[in-house]
């Protein structure tokens, strides 16, 4: 009997399969990683398409050097100019600039049967991603219209509206699926707990007999979860660091779209995401545990 004994394996409160349950739970929040990160990219890709509108001011004929210049600070002055680099995103565009890019693209001289240059001399200016709805940029061109000096303001508004519309459509979209998508994550790492904790039915049981509280059987397991949470997440972290870096590597264009601080927080929030859903699945599953008969159990 004693030598029997030495072969018999003694279970802990709160000893299930580790790496089956991190693996399992990595992998819910690896897909929730990759769609942040598809979240991330788009928005991205969004403010590059609303940064890249632009308005031209057509000015009015034989202003002087000086009336240009007072032009040209009263534009950069105006809060719904983009920047880059502390420098306002407004440049001159002379008749005669015009008339030669008209050239390059066409390939025809109107000068040569007109005689003169039509054109005129304008400010084009970049509009800042907070002020490109279509509403505020009507705004923005009567706005710019009451300047004096300036003869008309033209954008492509077609374009913008189109652009506006579809954006807000797909962000709804991907809103959807990000939501539908957590809810199967959820259900998937609390299923996940639920059959990892189901070989301890048995051990939960017999500590209630003894007079253990339920305290004292959930701490362990809560522990346990919690840990196990914050090693899922670190996981996923890495695999989709890991990956985003390949991404980069091999599609160059993407390297636009980066943005390290939205990924740095993401990861974050897997790790979060990982603790508090482990720890909350398992609370549920050994208070469902401490709840059942004997007969429940079998």
């Amino acid at each position: 009997m004693a030598r029997n004994s030495k072969h018999i394996k003694k279970k802990k409160l709160g000893n299930y399969p580790h790496l089956m349950v991190v693996f399992s739970i990595s992998l819910a929040l690896f897909v929730i990683g990759l769609f942040g990160m598809l979240l991330i990219h788009a928005s991205e890709l969004s403010e590059k398409v609303k940064e890249s509108i632009e308005m031209q001011v057509y000015l009015d004929r034989n202003l002087t050097e000086v009336q240009l210049v007072r032009l040209q600070k009263t534009f950069a002055a105006k809060e719904y100019v983009a920047f880059k680099n502390d420098s306002a995103q407004v440049r001159f565009v002379s008749k005669e600039e015009g008339a030669k890019a008209f050239l390059d693209e066409t390939g025809e001289d109107f000068m040569e049967f007109l005689g003169d240059n039509p054109l005129r001399d304008a400010y084009v200016m970049k509009i800042d991603a907070d002020h490109s709805s279509s509403p505020e940029l009507k705004s923005i061109k009567l706005d710019l219209q009451e300047v004096e000096g300036v003869h008309e303001v033209q954008y492509v508004e077609s374009l913008i509206e189109s652009i506006n519309s579809n954006i807000q459509k797909i962000s709804i979209i991907l809103l959807a699926f990000a939501g539908i998508l957590v809810l199967v994550v959820i259900i998937l790492i609390n299923n996940t707990v639920k059959l990892a904790l189901y070989s301890q039915r048995f051990l939960i049981r017999s500590m209630q007999l003894v007079g253990a509280t339920s305290f004292f059987i959930q701490r362990p397991f809560l522990n346990r979860a919690a840990w196990q949470g914050i090693m899922s997440g670190i996981v996923a972290s890495i695999m989709i660091y890991a990956l985003t870096l390949y991404a980069y590597h091999e599609v160059s264009e993407l390297q636009l779209l980066r943005n390290d601080e939205q990924t740095y927080i993401l990861m974050g929030a897997l790790i979060v995401i990982g603790l508090i859903i482990g720890f909350l699945s398992s609370y549920r599953a050994v208070r469902k545990y401490l709840r059942m008969s004997l007969d429940e159990l079998y």
